[in-house]
């Protein structure tokens, strides 16, 4: 309820909403005139016509415009996009965690215990490292270590946009670098990078989900250190525009789902998002 009535605050429903009734109200004339001039008379005049003209009028503007879950389907690319509220964990699909270009995974002495790896390695691995260290270095075995780095912690970087997919049950893990690590294991990233990493994601979505719907956090505060250069709703745009030129080469999967922390959902302008998605479909 309190998101429905975030929604009804927003200028953009009523805005949408005026324009709807308004646009009811115009074709509603036209019809009267035109059954005014055809018959030579209308069978309802005066207030009681002006009531159901309003009635009508209102109520289209209502249906036209009240909020709906954040989600548009496409013909071309054949997919799906939504934006949901809740936690990433609890997706029953395919699941992206970011990470550094170390893959580093040490909690709380490198990795923030309340990141959304952090969150991954308690809640998916129950806080063993161990395990989680061997199936990254297993995801990794033949990819290219790009530089090394004197540090505490892990010393190989494979680079930003490097991808290690793990088994989480009947679903992947898509552990994604899209940080650069510093020697002060301090994890930054750009705009550009982000894009990159979004790119390699996708690839390797393509060829490993088997068109399995994806769950991607919102990206860009936490440890890339962007969320004042990238908002959320600014990363939910920047997610969805990378998505859809990927999936206008080839396939990426049948649906993405952004699943945005509540505090952040509840500052979004979500018929706003929506207006972005619809506006995504091709001309």
């Amino acid at each position: 309820m309190s998101d429905l009535i975030h929604d009804l605050r927003t200028w953009r429903f009523w805005r949408w909403f005026l324009i709807q009734t308004f646009s009811a109200v115009g074709v509603l004339a036209v019809l009267l005139e035109l059954t005014n001039f055809i018959f030579g008379s209308l069978p309802i005049e005066g207030w009681p016509l002006a009531i159901i003209i309003a009635v009508v009028s209102v109520g289209y503007g209502l249906v036209r415009a009240w909020p709906r879950p954040i989600r548009q389907d496409y013909n071309s690319p054949n997919t799906r996009i939504e934006i949901v509220k809740g936690d990433l964990f609890v997706q029953d699909c395919n699941i992206v965690v970011g990470t550094c270009d170390t893959f580093d995974t040490s909690v709380p002495n490198v990795i923030s215990k309340n990141s959304v790896q952090g969150q991954a390695l308690e809640r998916l691995y129950g806080g063993d490292t161990d395990q989680l260290d061997r199936e990254l270095a297993a995801a990794l075995q033949g990819k290219a270590v790009t530089s090394t780095i004197h540090k505490p912690g892990k010393t190989e970087k494979y680079g930003v946009g490097a991808v290690a997919t793990l088994r989480n049950g009947s679903h992947r893990l898509y552990f994604l670098a899209y940080s650069e690590m510093n020697e002060a294991n301090e994890a930054q990233s750009t705009p550009d990078g982000i894009w990159r990493s979004l790119a390699s994601l996708w690839e390797e979505v393509s060829q490993t989900a088997n068109g399995t719907a994806v769950a991607v956090p919102v990206i860009g505060g936490g440890q890339s250190r962007l969320s004042q250069v990238m908002p959320a709703q600014d990363s939910i745009r920047f997610i969805v525009m990378s998505f859809m030129f990927a999936s206008r080469t080839k396939k990426v999967c049948d649906q993405l789902r952004i699943v945005v922390h509540p505090r952040e959902f509840d500052r979004l302008d979500r018929l706003e998002v929506q207006a972005f998605l619809s506006s995504m479909r091709p001309s």
